[in-house]
């Protein structure tokens, strides 16, 4: 009995922690408290985030100062179309002394990786990412080295600059845990922010907050976190709604719909809404964390046709009709 309050104090201690981390990323960064929660998401479940946002939104200082507030290795690359594989995980380099070849490991080998404007790498170099986040494992050479965990890609895109880059294929897309579009910011947040940058000597201090210890103890706690029968139903009703959408009575939709979601959406949806009950300081998961969460997940793993392109009907309207329309089952 003494085992679980002291179970029980630990788990508040670390939410806790996960609410200080976000006021710690305050400090730096204004009005971005739901992108700072999509990604405390991921890094707690082991899933990729794709942050999908105009430029200056602050996508970059975000992951910046979140890798600041955790005691992680962080790398940030910066994704251009004459970047090689060999420059993500490393290469073969010949040691004239020693008369022998030595592996030089790449930036991919750290906890945090910014994959900054990953769509502007040529296919190669995406593939060699994706295979990294997937496998958790580099082959230099013939040998194969396991990543360190946690191993977490955090990958920015800009979504109307498409001169000159390589969209991400759909399947390579789904490998990613959450797509998270950033938008503006209000009125007040963009004054706020205008004054503080335009302070030159604006320089703020941020504290650790996190350990690797503590990472891996509270994606243990979110692994315990309970989830009905009827809750899991519920996702999966949710996901073959965006396959079989005339079965759910979403007619509307049905004619936008080329590709509904993969299996990988009815996991992470569990998975994320596991993260948001804990998060809540709640040890089940109710059908508002699903909610709350499934246009992250759902977003990009639905492929529209080009009838939802000329009607400017987009997934987040999806989604929304389908959480409109399809009900949680007792």
């Amino acid at each position: 009995m003494e085992e679980q309050v002291l179970d029980k104090d630990l788990q508040k201690e670390h939410q806790d922690k996960i609410k200080k981390v976000i006021s710690e990323v305050g400090k730096v960064v204004i009005g971005q408290e739901y992108m700072v929660n999509r990604l405390l998401v991921g890094l707690f479940t082991q899933g990729h985030i794709l942050l999908e946002g105009v430029p200056g939104l602050a996508k970059t200082l975000t992951v910046n100062a979140l890798a600041d507030v955790l005691k992680l290795d962080f790398q940030r690359i910066q994704f251009t179309p004459d970047l090689l594989p060999a420059d993500l995980v490393g290469t073969m380099i010949y040691n004239q002394q020693k008369a022998e070849f030595e592996v030089k490991k790449g930036p991919i080998f750290a906890n945090l990786i910014l994959a900054d404007e990953v769509n502007r790498s040529p296919a190669k170099v995406q593939s060699a990412l994706l295979e990294a986040m997937q496998e958790k494992t580099v082959s230099i050479g013939e040998t194969t080295y396991k990543l360190d965990r946690p191993f977490l890609v955090l990958a920015t895109q800009n979504p109307i600059d498409q001169e000159g880059t390589y969209p991400l294929p759909e399947a390579q897309v789904d490998r990613f845990m959450l797509k998270v579009h950033v938008d503006y910011l209000s009125k007040d947040d963009e004054l706020e922010v205008m004054r503080r940058i335009s302070n030159m000597s604006f320089n703020p201090q941020l504290e650790t907050i996190l350990t690797k210890e503590d990472i891996f103890s509270i994606r243990n706690e979110i692994n315990q976190v309970t989830i009905s029968e009827s809750i899991e139903k519920y996702i999966i009703e949710l996901v073959f709604a965006t396959r079989n959408p005339l079965d759910y009575k979403l007619n509307d939709e049905a004619q936008y719909i080329q590709f509904g979601a993969s299996p990988r959406a009815s996991i992470n949806l569990n998975l994320a809404a596991k993260a948001m009950a804990f998060f809540n300081q709640r040890d089940y998961v109710l059908p508002e964390d699903i909610k709350e969460i499934a246009d992250d997940v759902l977003n990009h793993r639905i492929l529209l046709n080009y009838e939802a392109e000329a009607d400017e009907v987009t997934t987040h309207d999806i989604i929304k009709s389908i959480l409109s329309k399809v009900t949680i089952s007792k």
